[in-house]
């Protein structure tokens, strides 16, 4: 293992979970920001496969600043109508040109930020709800460049530089209310088989206060699904009564209050009531943009280090950006799992132009059970820390692969 530049120090604060105050928010599947997160990661995996497959290395890209703009829609209890669609911007930059030996070869930029687009929709939506060909405009700016292959294939081997100066963190493990707050949008998102009227777009606030959490969700309901404003209230009971007494207390023995859709001004009717068409609020007015959403680990934590870096469509090669925070976070979860460790923070520090395994600075930050343990943690973390750094071109292969690894 090559000598890295990392710190490691005693953290003297509470473990999260023994604090008196926590705040967390999770964005769904079908909130805006989480739709430009993943369609700006789709199409950045989706142009890594295709440099590999067509050129042996995954070329320069970074395609992080995807905008969703919101369309509008007339609805009603038992239906409704879209009448301007969502429109998504897929922005930044890529090889769109390639020199192999005497021809140059043009990358289908266009297609591809097409394909990879309207594959994540239609995943991740129900097509009853949300036709992709007609409820959506995708377009893209792409900044163009070009590359001659030989002086790709000149650095193989070699640690690629860091593109930009940029800070990567991470932590584990979670504490209940993190776990509860991803697990109630998880789970509701994966009802919706069972209930129809559950719509992609569902988001969760937690605060815990002492021993009580306080859960606003608010989820989208289908309009097509729910035929006046009784049923649209029995919907919303039966969802809160589904989270306080099926999933909380699966996670936590805390006292949990929850709240569904607190904005609804339903003496409006179904103009004051939280319906949707498509199943995301991005289709009337409510618009999304890369990096406004849940951070590598899923989750939005006001009270932990968080990095502003928007991991998602920032090349695996070099952009520290993302590569840091995944790093940093896998580094954090296998430091929290030694014995005597209660929490573990990671903050990577990279500078550009330099090999991406050194860092300018790695702190870890050890919250222990017993001091006198400290010594002996500190040099296991070190080494965790230092393994990872050392095989983070490894994870550029992950992406190219059939399960790449999630960024939020």
């Amino acid at each position: 293992m090559q000598e890295k530049n990392v710190v490691v120090t005693k953290l003297d604060i509470a473990p999260m979970d023994k604090r008196s105050i926590e705040l967390v928010e999770r964005k769904g599947h079908g909130h805006p920001d989480y739709m430009a997160d993943s369609i700006a990661e789709a199409v950045s995996r989706l142009l890594s496969k295709y440099y590999y497959e067509e050129f042996g290395a995954i070329l320069h890209h970074n395609v992080d600043k995807v905008l969703v703009v919101g369309g509008q829609v007339d609805r009603w209890f038992g239906g409704g109508n879209v009448i301007q669609p969502i429109y998504v911007l897929v922005a930044g930059r890529a090889t769109v040109e390639v020199e192999v030996g005497d021809s140059r070869k043009k990358v289908p930029i266009g297609p591809l930020v097409l394909e990879a687009t309207k594959t994540w929709l239609r995943r991740n939506f129900r097509d009853e709800y949300f036709d992709v060909d007609r409820h959506v405009i995708i377009d893209y700016k792409i900044g163009q460049g070009s590359v001659d292959l030989r002086s790709v294939f000149e650095g193989k081997g070699k640690c690629p530089l860091a593109n930009d100066t940029s800070i990567g963190t991470g932590f584990a493990p979670l504490s209940e209310t993190e776990r509860l707050v991803k697990t109630v949008e998880e789970t509701l998102y994966n009802m919706r088989s069972r209930i129809n009227a559950i719509g992609e777009d569902i988001k969760v606030m937690g605060l815990r206060t002492g021993d009580t959490i306080k859960l606003t969700v608010a989820v989208a309901i289908m309009a097509h699904e729910v035929h006046s404003l009784e049923e649209y209230v029995d919907i919303k009971e039966k969802i809160r009564e589904f989270v306080e007494k099926e999933i909380a207390p699966k996670v936590t023995s805390r006292e949990v209050k929850v709240e569904v859709n607190t904005a609804d001004r339903l003496e409006r009717g179904a103009e004051g009531a939280y319906l949707v068409v498509t199943g995301t609020s991005a289709e009337h007015g409510d618009d999304g943009a890369t990096g406004r959403g849940n951070r590598v680990n899923g989750l939005i934590t006001p009270f932990r280090p968080m990095s502003m870096e928007a991991a998602a469509g920032k090349n695996p090669v070099s952009h520290v950006g993302k590569l840091y925070n995944i790093v940093a976070l896998r580094a954090a979860e296998r430091i929290a799992a030694l014995d005597g460790v209660e929490e573990a923070y990671v903050e990577i520090l990279s500078s550009i132009g330099r090999p991406i395994n050194e860092p300018q600075v790695a702190h870890i930050g050890l919250v222990v059970s017993d001091s006198e343990s400290f010594t002996e943690l500190r040099k296991e973390a070190y080494a965790i820390v230092v393994e990872e750094l050392d095989n983070i071109t490894k994870i550029r292969e992950e992406f190219i692969g059939d399960t790449p690894p999630p960024v939020f």
